[in-house]
């Protein structure tokens, strides 16, 4: 799956919003390490860098696109190639902090107690992952991918997935002195002809579109875009109001 830097920065304000919000709850004030886990293009690392400049600060992610835009931005930061599923920390971490990537990664039982083991105690596993995948959007999508139309045409079509917040309690009580979950809708005011198609596909449709070539990837596309502007039609402004619902984890161990 190949990312696209500039159409994921498209809008760079709205995807930074939850992560200004999960960077305002984290009860620390000197972590001396840092692993940004899934970093993507480091708007995000820059933010933990400006916050906690003398930290050593590490950003993780799996796509190159990504990490050689991230590498130009903060040139005073190590970035490392490498999956969350096959990342191990060298050290106890102060804080490990994930914002929008974790839901790309399934087995979350075993996934979380992980991370939360990397911590040196005290430390804090932060994560913010979307948990829309049953809304319209979503579920228009994933239709699409299923019908006899498209069946044949689409990628592995993987949306991620979370699990509920209860059951991220469950796995991470036990081990935390302090745990915060909590969830919040951001109504995205979004303009132009296709807002709602053009947000989607810098993250979600990329496992979908990945095998086609541009024509029927541009077919795909058209039909979608029809789709998504029933469900989400502009009103007399031309203001698209597109609900994304955020999830949150707080876990101090």
């Amino acid at each position: 799956m190949v990312w696209e830097p500039d159409r994921y920065l498209q809008f760079s304000d709205e995807r930074l919003r939850p992560a200004l919000d999960l960077l305002g709850r984290i009860p620390l004030r000197r972590p001396a390490h840092i692993v940004d886990l899934g970093c993507g293009a480091g708007n995000v690392t820059r933010l933990l860098a400006e916050r906690w400049p003398d930290a050593e600060l590490t950003g993780l992610d799996s796509s190159p696109e990504m990490l050689e835009r991230a590498r130009a931005q903060l040139p005073g930061v190590r970035f490392e190639l490498t999956g969350v599923e096959h990342w191990d920390a060298d050290e106890p971490l102060d804080l490990l902090f994930s914002n929008a990537a974790l839901h790309w990664v399934g087995q979350h039982e075993t996934l979380f107690p992980r991370l939360l083991d990397a911590l040196s105690p005290g430390g804090v596993l932060a994560v913010q992952m979307p948990g829309n995948f049953d809304a319209p959007s979503h579920r228009i999508i994933r239709e699409m991918a299923a019908s006899s139309a498209w069946a044949g045409k689409v990628g592995s079509g993987r949306m991620g997935a979370i699990l509920g917040l209860a059951d991220y309690h469950r796995l991470l009580a036990s081990g935390t002195t302090r745990l915060s979950l909590w969830e919040t809708t951001y109504w995205q005011a979004l303009t132009g002809p296709s807002p709602v198609l053009d947000w989607l596909r810098g993250t979600t449709l990329l496992p979908y579109v990945a095998p086609m070539d541009t024509e029927t990837r541009d077919a795909f596309f058209s039909e979608l875009a029809d789709r998504l502007a029933e469900a989400y039609p502009p009103d007399t402004a031309g203001c698209t109001l597109f609900p994304f619902r955020r999830i949150f984890i707080v876990a101090q161990r």
